[in-house]
């Protein structure tokens, strides 16, 4: 490593991941929110919302870019101004006559923006720290992104639902995303001034990998004849060193089907919240949802994670493969008891969601450490994007037919059918194997 400008990882690493974590949230979480808050369907919301997870299912098609123009210093910092930039283009736009669209444009850009931010924030931590600061920053890392997501998830839309006490919808929500946009412009202000400086900080494949695979899949050299089709190289390379994978059938399969109950249930959770008993609901004011989802929701899912990781590290993920699977589908179960009882205490329904969301993050630790073994090999970076875009995939289309689903049955019809779709989790876990995992 050859760093020409080196500073503390502490005045960058927390920063960096925080600001990871703010777009993300901003794209999944809050636009579903505010788009309910304005009044759309359910149908409407879940569609159009789903569609913002494009971006990170179609990114490892860029991602060779990345890696060789320009430096990631300057991606992170250029996606940065970016995504402050489409937050403030929410925050104006709410109150004009075309909202929905102008918004949705900038979600798009947002979305994109912090997809690529996500590919360079990433290979910047590998390329800006030693091995040793690498491990010990891990948890570090983790550990800021999920305050990023409370701070988001929780405290935005908890001040959101109290600035609509005192303004309209569309007034409250563009102060809030415009109070986001200033803390990102900010956070680029400050890694511009404190990430450091990376001499080597475009990387390049190694030739042996290069000719190991060319070997395997000889037409994939020809690719290098043509000048147009040499910056797409890289990733038809990487494609090819995906599907070589043994089992690579079944864990497609198991990739893309795996959180189809989640993927749906997510989707539809906060707005199920925020609906009102007529219409099935739970008639929930946005800061409670803040508080119910954002803040015990996600102290519920970080503590699962934590303790399925020690599991884990302890036992080994064949050990804990079942109990696992079982964590993140039966719990979905609370939901049909708040649609069919509609209580009205937070502490029921916060215990509910608590429940819910620590046995999905449980479970969804057999998930991404099966993630993480299937990639490991040659190209395992690469490799390990293609697995998350198919991850984001698996999101994206079920999530799509959520809002129809639940407009059609009702929410109490719509948890019956998450629940069936558990077993399509349990059969995807059946017939997957579980790639080799090292030894403690």
């Amino acid at each position: 490593m050859n760093i020409i400008k080196r500073n503390n990882p502490v005045s960058w690493v927390p920063s960096l991941y925080f600001a990871e974590a703010l777009p993300y949230v901003a794209v999944m979480t809050l636009s579903t929110i505010m788009y309910t808050n304005m009044g759309m369907t359910n149908t409407e919301v879940a569609l159009y919302t789903s569609w913002l997870y494009l971006p990170w299912v179609i990114k490892p098609l860029w991602s060779p870019l990345v890696d060789s123009l320009k430096t990631k210093r300057w991606w992170i910092l250029m996606m940065q101004v970016l995504v402050g930039t489409s937050l403030a283009g929410v925050a104006l736009t709410m109150q004009t006559e075309m909202w929905l669209k102008m918004s949705m444009a900038f979600f798009w850009l947002m979305a994109f923006s912090s997809a690529t931010h996500d590919i360079a924030a990433d290979g910047f931590y590998i390329l800006g720290l030693t091995d040793k600061e690498q491990a010990f920053y891990v948890g570090v890392r983790s550990t800021f992104y999920r305050i990023g997501t409370i701070f988001c998830q929780g405290g935005l839309v908890m001040l959101a639902g109290i600035m609509q006490r005192e303004h309209p919808v569309a007034v409250a929500w563009g102060l809030a995303m415009g109070g986001l946009a200033a803390i990102m412009i900010a956070l680029a202000a400050w890694h511009g001034r404190n990430l450091p400086k990376v001499a080597k900080d475009v990387e390049s494949t190694t030739e042996e990998g290069i000719q190991d695979i060319m070997g395997r899949i000889p037409w994939i050299g020809k690719l290098r004849d043509y000048a147009l089709l040499a910056p797409m190289t890289p990733f038809i390379e990487t494609l090819a060193s995906f599907f070589y994978r043994k089992g690579v059938g079944t864990a497609i399969v198991f990739m893309l089907l795996f959180r189809f109950p989640e993927a749906q249930l997510a989707k539809m959770a906060q707005p199920f919240m925020l609906r009102g008993i007529e219409e099935g609901g739970l008639a929930m004011s946005t800061e409670m949802v803040g508080f119910t989802y954002g803040t015990l929701g996600v102290l519920g899912l970080l503590g699962g994670g934590i303790l399925g990781g020690f599991l884990v590290s302890m036992s080994g993920l064949k050990r804990w493969w079942w109990p696992m699977i079982m964590a993140i589908s039966l719990p979905d179960a609370v939901y049909i008891y708040l649609a069919t009882v509609q209580p009205d205490s937070i502490w029921i329904i916060g215990s509910c969601v608590l429940i819910e969301q620590l046995g999905y993050g449980f479970g969804f630790t057999a998930y991404m450490l099966f993630l993480v073994y299937f990639s490991k090999g040659e190209r395992s970076t690469s490799v390990f994007s293609i697995c998350t875009a198919l991850q984001a995939m698996g999101m994206m289309l079920p999530g799509m037919i959520a809002g129809y689903l639940a407009d059609l049955w009702g929410f109490t019809g719509f948890f019956w059918w998450v629940m069936l779709c558990c077993l399509v989790t349990v059969a995807v876990s059946a017939i997957v194997k579980i790639p080799h995992e090292e030894k403690a």
